[in-house]
């Protein structure tokens, strides 16, 4: 078996939590209904253009395991074994048992666990850690009264959009920022740390194993989310203190999209694994079938098989492929990235040009291959491997500044390469006139506004304040629960503005894009993974009548 990569503290790779850290500049996504569709829709015609035959074109992956774009495929033997284990019926509980076993003979692990998706096995190894195994514990969750574990430490740097998955339990997150927090933070009340994998994990003061010596000695468990990275045998994570670490089955590992593994104590994932589906509670929403659950082993099984360097230097061809391809084009230049850490383990090609030159930048670059086929998902403006280029992108750049995109190689499919190629060299070597000025504004924003915005299913009452200097607007959006900065601009008619509610973990960006007509302004709103709504914003009115003030000359004599 060749020998798996293992972490060093010098080296640092960003996690997936980190890829939502990155900033956004105040341009308008393109609407879900402008992605190409396919001519024909309907019937499904099972085969090479399944998607096309509903009307959803499909998209070449240069961006990584991303959820949202599928994460990864499956590899051949993983669906070989799904489509054995469909035609045959098995007691789930055996099953758990011997693929328990079988896990931890390949992983050296002391036992794994199956679940529906990494996520879900956050929740279930929270389930266990608060129960114990207890099912009238179990069954009362989420209102955790009269349990004695209903805390969660957290780091302040595993804070992440993926904590829901804890917080569904019913925890009280407690987030720490040093060592000294987290040894206050810890008593009989505590059922677990949680560590994402990666940066201040690794090394430092809030290290992984820095945490084992303090929650050691009390007999508190560490759940590790691990999952973006690639599985490392012997357990690197295990190997430093990690109680159980958690993986997606569907990204670096190439098994079920809808899979997640769990290595770590026998006994808590026996816990974990009562917490789940088949098993009514409070699991039972995450269900992992037998065909899931043998995808996970036969994906494991390979991956002990794989020749790990053979695959990089395969990755290595696309991306030599594509950087001939476009540094034909004057001016661009392309660099490759070989990151050495186990998250996002990829090697990535950044793509930089001059945006005066071509008048063109990287975010529009890779808005217009997203939204035409053949349609292409890659990294810019900050969004690269792991969020690793943060070269400047601006609107208005001046001299001396680059632009880029940065296309991911490990989910990229054979053949992808010369198509990736082709369509970049294209898109570059086209020629562009200068952008012209702003157009004047055709309205005075300055002043508050109230908006309504129109969800799916509800609406809710936000307000603005804004100052307007020239084109640009600034000023502050207070939404549902709180008051952020707003940025944007107006050109003509047409306005932009871009606030984002920050909460610990996650962050909602709110783009604005309408139309002023006269005291009104209406448009989209752009929720990123939260999809769209409709706003429709009017100038606050104030009452007519201005009563006078009186200041008065000392304490009121009665109230």
């Amino acid at each position: 078996m060749e020998e798996q990569p293992v972490v060093r503290e010098e080296e640092r790779e960003v996690s997936r939590r980190e890829l939502w850290q990155f900033s956004t500049a105040v341009a308008v996504p393109a609407l879900l209904s402008t992605a190409p569709a396919a001519e024909a829709k309907g019937p499904l015609r099972p085969g090479p253009e399944i998607y096309q035959s509903i009307g959803v074109e499909p998209v070449i992956n240069c961006r990584g395991t991303f959820t949202i774009i599928g994460a990864s495929i499956e590899l051949p033997e993983v669906r070989a074994a799904m489509d054995a284990a469909a035609l045959h019926y098995v007691q789930l509980d055996e099953l758990a048992a011997a693929v328990g076993q079988r896990l931890a003979e390949l992983t050296g692990a002391e036992w794994g666990m199956v679940s529906a998706g990494c996520a879900a096995g956050l929740k279930h190894v929270t389930a266990a850690c608060v129960a114990g195994g207890n099912p009238e514990k179990l069954l009362r969750i989420p209102d955790l009264r009269g349990l004695d574990k209903t805390e969660v430490v957290i780091p302040r740097s595993s804070r992440t959009v993926y904590d829901h998955a804890i917080r569904n339990i019913g925890v009280t997150v407690i987030t720490v920022e040093t060592m000294e927090e987290l040894e206050r933070a810890l008593s009989g009340r505590t059922a677990m740390i949680y560590l994402t994998a990666g940066g201040a994990t690794e090394s430092g003061p809030m290290s992984l194993e820095n945490v084992a010596r303090v929650a050691r000695p009390q007999g508190i468990p560490i759940l590790v989310d691990a999952a973006a990275e690639v599985l490392t045998i012997p357990n690197v994570h295990l190997q430093r203190g990690a109680t159980v670490v958690a993986y997606s089955g569907g990204k670096a590992i190439c098994g079920p999209q809808c899979a997640g593994l769990l290595l770590g104590r026998k006994d808590l994932l026996q816990s974990a694994w009562q917490a789940s589906s088949p098993h009514h509670g409070p699991g039972r929403d995450n269900k992992v079938g037998r065909e899931e659950t043998m995808g996970m082993v036969a994906a494991v099984e390979a991956w002990v098989k794989r020749d790990h360097k053979a695959e990089w230097a395969k990755w290595l061809s696309y991306l030599d492929t594509i950087s001939r391809s476009v540094t034909r084009v004057a001016g661009v230049t392309a660099e490759v990235r070989e990151p050495k850490g186990l998250s996002n383990r990829s090697p990535a090609l950044q793509i930089s040009w001059d945006p005066a030159q071509l008048h063109l930048t990287g975010e529009e670059l890779a808005e217009t291959v997203a939204r035409t086929k053949p349609r292409i998902a890659l990294g810019a403006g900050g969004q690269g491997m792991g969020g690793l280029d943060r070269s400047r992108d601006a609107a208005a750049p001046g001299a001396g500044e680059r632009t880029s995109i940065t296309v991911t190689a490990w989910m990229m499919q054979p053949g992808d390469d010369r198509v990736v190629a082709d369509r970049l060299y294209a898109l570059l070597a086209e020629k562009r006139s200068p952008k012209g000025a702003a157009a004047p504004p055709a309205a005075q924003l300055t002043g508050r506004w109230d908006v309504t915005v129109e969800f799916f299913s509800s609406r809710s009452e936000h307000s603005w304040w804004l100052e307007q200097e020239g084109n640009r607007l600034q000023g502050s959006h207070k939404g549902e629960f709180s008051v952020r900065d707003a940025f944007g601009t107006i050109e003509g008619a047409e306005v932009r503005l871009q606030s984002t509610e920050r909460t610990p973990g996650d962050q909602i960006p709110f783009t604005f894009a309408g139309k002023v007509t006269g005291e009104t302004l209406a448009g989209t709103v752009y929720m990123g993974e939260y999809l769209t709504a409709k706003f429709t914003a009017r100038r606050h009115g104030y009452p007519a009548q201005r009563p006078s003030i009186q200041i008065p000359g000392g304490p009121p004599l009665a109230n």
